[in-house]
């Protein structure tokens, strides 16, 4: 099988099929009419399939030229609880829900290969899954994929990621880390209310909870090595009150980043430790919970070598070496246990007025002629696979 001109032959397809599930965007381990979607292409083309619960879709092809080694496909599914903003014909439909980060692309780049894969079955030995993965953005799908049996028998695994940052026509990828972990922390400092005429009467959560934040930036830089990279984000905070009242709760929520197994391994324990002894320096107390959200992805070399070779067969002298990003990716979970490469796919794409917008934004927008290329990447990656 030619993948360039199999994934041409299916792009009208793929286009189609991505802006009915644009329209249709679903929030994680919720996207029911999406996997019914996929259910019913499944169905059309009779390709075997098993429906994971309580969404997504395990399927497969079994070459025609007798058995060999699995290789597995992964697409993710969930869109994001953001107002579409595009003005595009397909816009969402769904207030206040969009694919802001990609993924009806590359559930509908998926679904070309598994078309391409099964119109062309006689021309390969071995077999290729496919996931249609729920749940990318909180960490869940990948986690419930793998307890269902997805990587029982699989030799190697590949993934992509669209972008709407990264040059059209350009794939990138590194060996080793590629994405940093995933932690969600939330943290309650709790003093006692008074009158803001009389804070010595009280316990001011505010000043406690505020000097938290102050703290938890000297993790980074006294913490830990400044070989290791961190990021330390508090993103949401709150104290209920009144302009005159000192308040007796302080909630905030932040995330971790790092690209260490290690450091990920400390880091409730030192949550607590900040968190408790600064509050406790203001009289009052803390209460901490740490969420593991998604590991460090980790590209094995190998992997990453079959699937580099085979990009440059799609797109000779136009992929380029990652540098590792510190957003998550739950494709993560996968890498401990399979030999798997993740991908990053140009798709870049300026509004009418020349902007162009990141990920998780109302106005993203990708280009549809990146589809071709992500089609012939799952393609090629996989019959380089299959022969490796």
């Amino acid at each position: 099988m030619d993948a360039r001109q199999a994934a041409h032959a299916v792009n009208d397809y793929v286009i189609a099929y991505r802006r009915d599930i644009h329209r249709h965007p679903e929030l994680s381990m919720k996207e029911f009419r999406t996997t019914d979607r996929i259910c019913e292409e499944l169905d059309k083309m009779g390709v075997s399939y098993r429906r994971m619960e309580p969404t997504g879709v395990l399927a497969e092809v079994k070459g025609g030229k007798g058995p060999g080694k699995t290789v597995l496909l992964r697409g993710d599914i969930d869109a994001l609880p953001v107002q579409e903003e595009t003005g595009l014909d397909f816009a969402s439909e769904t207030p206040g829900c969009m694919h802001a980060c990609g993924h009806d692309t590359h559930n509908a780049m998926l679904m070309g290969a598994v078309k391409c894969f099964h119109e062309h079955k006689d021309e390969f030995a071995g077999t290729v899954k496919f996931i249609f993965q729920p749940s990318e953005e909180t960490g869940e799908g990948a986690r419930a994929m793998i307890a269902g049996g997805c990587l029982e028998g699989v030799d190697y695994m590949f993934g992509t990621h669209i972008s709407s940052q990264v040059e059209l026509g350009h794939i990138e990828a590194c060996p080793g880390p590629m994405h940093a972990s995933a932690f969600w922390f939330k943290i309650k400092i709790t003093g006692m209310s008074s009158h803001g005429a009389d804070p010595y009467h009280g316990r001011d959560a505010a000043v406690a909870g505020s000097a938290v934040v102050m703290a938890l930036q000297d993790m980074v830089a006294r913490e830990y090595s400044p070989m290791d990279p961190m990021v330390v984000t508090v993103g949401d905070i709150h104290a209920p009150g009144r302009f005159n009242i000192i308040p007796g709760e302080y909630r905030m929520e932040g995330t971790i980043r790092t690209f260490s197994r290690e450091i990920n391994a400390t880091l409730e324990d030192t949550l607590n430790r900040i968190a408790k002894g600064v509050a406790g320096a203001y009289r009052c107390e803390a209460e901490v919970e740490l969420i593991e959200v998604a590991e460090v992805n980790i590209n094995n070399e190998e992997a990453y070598e079959i699937g580099r070779k085979a990009a440059e067969k799609i797109v000779p002298g136009c992929v380029d070496l990652a540098h590792p990003q510190m957003g998550g990716e739950d494709f993560a979970y996968y890498t401990p246990y399979v030999k798997a490469n993740f991908f990053t796919l140009g798709a870049r794409l300026p509004d009418a007025e020349g902007k162009i917008y990141p990920m998780h934004h109302g106005k993203v927008l990708f280009d549809e002629r990146a589809f071709e290329i992500g089609v012939a990447l799952y393609i090629q990656s996989a019959l380089d696979a299959l022969e490796a």
